[in-house]
C-alpha cells in the first residue's frame, strides 16, 4: 500500500499520560454519531461560543478580512468576522463527522457533485490528478464525501498528539486510498504517475524555503510552490476542487473545475499565482467558511511591516 502504513495500537499509547487525549477522541466519536441535523445544531451552538472564547483569533480573522475585502464597509467586515467565527464551531463538528462518522452516516449527508467528467478525461489520458483546494471549515468532511465517488489520496501534516495521530490516520485510511506525509514527495509523485488522484491544499503560510510571494486577494502572500513541483514531476493534471456548505442544513456542494491549462509550466511563481487565484475564487463563493483565523500573511516581503 502506498503512503503511510495503517498504524497499530501500541501499549505506550495506553499509559495514563495519554488518557486525556483518549477522552478527547471518545468525545469526537460521540459527536460524529449524532444525527446530521443534531450535529449541525451543535456546530451552530459551538460557533456562538467561539465568538467569546479567543480574542487573538478574532483579531487575526478581522485583520485578514479587512485586508482581503477592502470594498466592504466596517459594519459589513465585522458581520463577516462574526459569521466566520461562528463557522469555526461548524468546523469542529464537521471534522468529527469526516474523521469518525460511519459510512452509513456519510451516505446520508446531502451532497451535490459536479465536474466529474474532468477527472475521467484525465484518467482516460493516463494522467494522474492533483486536486487543489483550500482550508475551509469543512475540508475534511468534503474529502470524505468526494471519496464516495472517486479513489483519492491526501497529503497531511503529522499531529502533535500521538493518540490523535493514531486515531485520525486510521480513520482517514478507512476511506482514503492513501495518505502521504507532507514531506513524502517521492511517494506522492509515484502515486500520481501511476494514475492516482491526490488532494492538496497549498494556501497556508508554511514559512518554507520554497515559498514565493504571489497575490492572494491582492496582498502579497508567502505561498508554497509544491503544487508546481508535484504536478511537474508527476506530469499530473491540476484540477481545482471547490466545496461549500449550503444554507439551512441542506448539505454540501462539491465541484471539480476545469483543469488548469497552463499549469504546470516552467515558472513556479506563475503556477503558484494561478493556484492562488483559483483559491481566491473558491473563497469568494463562501467567504464566511474560509479559515480566516490562520495567519495567512505572517511572512512578509523584505522590508514590509508585520501585519499581526
Amino acid at each position: 500500500m502506498p503512503g503511510m502504513p495503517r498504524p497499530t495500537l501500541s501499549l505506550r499509547l495506553l499509559t495514563p499520560r495519554h488518557w486525556p487525549a483518549w477522552i478527547g477522541v471518545g468525545f469526537i466519536w460521540l459527536i460524529a454519531h449524532l444525527p446530521f441535523r443534531w450535529l449541525m445544531g451543535l456546530g451552530r451552538l459551538a460557533g456562538r461560543l467561539a465568538l467569546h472564547l479567543n480574542r487573538e483569533r478574532r483579531h487575526i480573522a478581522a485583520t485578514n478580512i479587512a485586508l482581503c475585502f477592502p470594498e466592504l464597509d466596517p459594519v459589513s467586515q465585522q458581520a463577516l468576522v462574526r459569521a466566520n467565527l461562528c463557522d469555526v464551531g461548524m468546523m469542529l463538528v464537521e471534522f468529527a463527522l469526516g474523521w469518525m462518522g460511519s459510512d452509513r452516516a456519510i451516505a446520508r449527508v446531502p451532497v451535490t457533485f459536479e465536474g466529474l467528467e474532468h477527472l475521467e478525461a484525465a484518467r482516460a489520458a493516463g494522467r494522474g490528478v492533483l486536486l487543489v483546494g483550500g482550508h475551509f471549515s469543512h475540508l475534511e468532511l468534503c474529502a470524505r464525501l468526494v471519496s464516495q465517488r472517486i479513489r483519492i489520496a491526501g497529503m497531511y501534516r503529522r499531529m502533535d498528539s500521538d493518540v490523535f495521530e493514531f486515531a485520525v490516520l486510521r480513520a482517514r485510511l478507512d476511506y482514503a486510498d492513501a495518505m502521504f506525509d507532507k514531506d513524502d514527495i517521492r511517494g506522492t509523485v509515484k502515486y500520481m504517475k501511476a494514475g492516482g488522484t491526490v488532494w492538496y491544499a497549498p494556501d497556508q503560510d508554511m514559512r518554507s524555503k520554497d515559498n514565493v510571494f504571489v497575490p492572494f486577494f491582492g496582498v502579497p502572500a508567502a505561498t508554497i510552490t509544491a503544487t508546481h513541483h508535484l504536478a511537474r514531476m508527476a506530469n499530473a493534471v491540476v484540477i481545482p476542487f471547490f466545496h461549500r456548505r449550503l444554507p439551512g442544513d441542506t448539505g454540501y456542494a462539491l465541484r471539480l473545475g476545469a483543469p488548469l491549462d497552463d499549469v504546470p509550466s516552467r515558472d513556479a511563481a506563475h503556477d503558484t499565482a494561478v493556484v492562488n487565484a483559483q483559491i481566491e475564487q473558491m473563497v469568494r463563493e463562501a467567504p464566511e467558511q474560509y479559515l480566516w483565523v490562520h495567519k495567512r500573511f505572517k511572512t512578509r516581503p523584505p522590508g514590509e511591516p508585520k501585519i499581526y
